[in-house]
Order: C-alpha cells, then structure tokens, then sequence
C-alpha cells in the first residue's frame, strides 16, 4: 500500500511517499506565499508521482490544530469542520492544509487521514490546560492549553524508549522539541501530562522567530505605544520575535553559532536558559524524570545548545559525555548519569504513514 504523506507549512509543502512503512521518495516544495500556490504545489507533487510511475492508494494530511480530537480520523464532512473551527487559532497551518485537502479530494480518489499535532496533548489535565482568565471564555469558548508537535513527541517518545531499552509505561520523560518552532512536552507512561504551547503555536518557548511566553501586559502596552492593530502585532510576534528579534541578525542557531556579535550570544542565551526552566518545572511536575530528550532540526544537530541546556542540571548527577554529544549520538550522557539525556531524530512523516495504515486496515 503506497501512501503520500503531506506535511503542509505556512511557506512549504513536505511530502513523502511510503510503501507500507518503507520511504520511497520525499521532497519539499518551497516558498509558497499566496493560496493559489498550495494548489500549485499538490499539481507538482503529483507530476513527480507520476514520473515515478507510483500508484497512491491513501493520503495522510499533518493537522496542526484539531481541538481536543484524541485520535488520527478518516477525513469526512464532520472532520473538515473540525479542521475549520480550530483554524481561527492556527490559521497559518490549518488553512492551507484545508487547502491541501480539498486538492487532493479533486486529484486523488482515495481516502485521507487527518493527523492531528493536537491529539497526543488531548488527555492532558485540566489543571494543566485551563488559563487563568474567566473560566467562562472556557466553557463557551475552549480557549484552554491545547499544545502541538504531538506527532514528533509519540515518534520520539517510542524511539527513546527503544533506545533507553525500557517500556514506555515505565518511563517518565521531557522531550524538547527545537527546530523552526519550539516546544516540550512532560511525558509519563507514554502520555502527555503538560506542554508548553498553548491554543496557538507562539506560547512557551523562544523560537526561531516566535515571542513565546511574554507578559500580556506588555503586549497591550507596545500597541499603544507603537500604534499598532492586532494584525501587525501578531506579525511582530510570530515572524519578527524569537532568535531572529533578540539578535537582530537572523532566525537561524548555525549562524548564531558562528557569530561574534553580542546580541547573537544573548539570543542563544535566552534561548537555552528558557528551555532549561521549562525542564526544570517539567521535573517537578513528573516528580523526577528518566531522561532528557532532544528532538527536531536544533534537538538533533546543535552540539552546542544541548551542553548549553544540561549545564543546568549537572546538581541533579546529569553527567554529560562531551565526545558522544559532539557526535550527535543517540545517548549523550555518561553511563554513571542519574538523568540520561538523547538525541533523538524525529521522523513526523514516518508517523503520519502509520497512522494510516492503521486506520485503513480497520476500514
């Protein structure tokens, strides 16, 4: 069973193909800007597929958004909806997969599976999700923690316990998802218990080029400071902030790396230092964790970051291995460690192809 894999982006398409769990081609279509692109890019994606003369018999669709929505589903009239109702807080990525969906509908007669990011946070509990705001704009709003990445945490989650050689019902664990956008998640018998998006992508963390956590206040006060809508202060946020509005040179960790500039070091500073008390709350919240994991483009590949982050930890016996983490290895810690910490590569497509298959052998 041949399935297409479409990880649609607020700039890019990201598609795979796989043969049962096996990758057969991949590819990524970038610098999309207008609507009309997106449709222009699932043309694309199917010349390619023609070219290698693939037949596809199911389409799995990334979801970023689907609510409280617990289980990957079989795009329908009721998904869609779903899809549309939780677009308004993620409108970025939740439209122009709408967009993806309806494409493939036209071009492709067969079924589609939505994957929800949102699904693998949808049991956490309630004293985790609920705001401190009128808990009426709950109840009649679902304005609650929701949290995303959830494809990328269940992968990671069941290759460290792999890797840890240990069952996922035994372990607790933080997982820090870090590339363009950055989350974590405390994870406890193979289940999300907290994590530090919220009901959009921009909470928690400093990304790439996203505020995270920031004072609520102090966004009032720059609007009427600055004289700014909200449309052009959800811009600073979201594309302005982050690495990118701390250094003021760019939104990319390798060239922070190499930089000398002093606004570069305080960007991956602040950075590190914000990751390392999340962990450090995460710790409290599992009553003690197995293991540290990093995940995602900076997760996987930056050296640099992760001794950065585990320098904080070293009071809790976390012993670093400085020639397994240069090396990217799997386990970056010293045998006598109390606390290991991973580098786990994180395959979200491989995880989406799963999912349906699964849901199409039920059918």
């Amino acid at each position: 069973m041949n399935t297409l894999i479409l990880n649609v982006g607020s700039s890019s398409i990201k598609y795979s193909v796989f043969s049962g769990e096996k990758f057969l081609l991949g590819g990524n279509i970038p610098d999309i800007h207008e609507k009309s692109e997106y449709s222009l890019g699932i043309h694309a994606i199917l010349n390619i597929i023609k070219k290698n003369n693939l037949k596809i018999h199911a389409i799995g669709h990334r979801i970023v958004h689907g609510g409280t929505t617990r289980k990957s589903k079989i795009i329908s009239s009721s998904v869609l909806k779903t899809i549309k109702e939780y677009s308004e807080f993620a409108p970025v990525h939740n439209i122009p997969e709408l967009i993806a969906v309806e494409e493939c509908t036209k071009l492709f007669r067969v079924k589609q599976v939505a994957v929800f990011d949102t699904a693998f946070h949808s049991q956490i509990p309630e004293k985790a999700f609920i705001y401190g705001i009128p808990y009426k704009y709950y109840s009649k709003h679902g304005i609650r923690k929701y949290g995303f990445h959830g494809i990328s945490y269940q992968y990671s989650s069941e290759k460290a316990s792999q890797i840890l050689k240990k069952p996922l019902k035994k372990l607790s664990m933080i997982i820090c998802h870090l590339g363009h956008g950055c989350s974590i998640c405390a994870i406890k018998n193979g289940k999300s218990i907290d994590t530090s998006m919220g009901l959009t992508p921009l909470e928690g963390l400093i990304m790439t080029n996203r505020s995270g956590d920031i004072d609520a206040g102090l966004i009032l006060h720059i609007m009427k400071k600055e004289k700014l809508s909200p449309e052009q202060m959800e811009k600073i946020l979201n594309k302005k902030s982050g690495l990118l509005g701390i250094s003021g040179i760019s939104d990319d960790m390798r060239v922070l790396l190499k930089s000398k500039n002093k606004r570069a070091k305080l960007a991956i500073d602040v950075f590190a230092y914000r990751i390392a008390k999340y962990i450090g709350s995460y710790i409290t919240a599992l009553n003690g964790a197995d293991a540290i994991v990093f995940t995602g483009g900076i997760g996987e590949n930056s050296a640099p970051v992760r001794e950065k982050v585990l320098s904080y930890f070293n009071f809790l016996g976390l012993k670093i291995d400085n020639k397994k983490n240069k090396a990217n290895a799997s386990i970056i810690t010293k045998s006598s460690s109390k606390i290991k910490a991973l580098a786990v590569p994180t395959n979200e497509e491989l995880m989406i192809a799963k999912e349906v298959l699964r849901l199409c052998k039920k059918q």
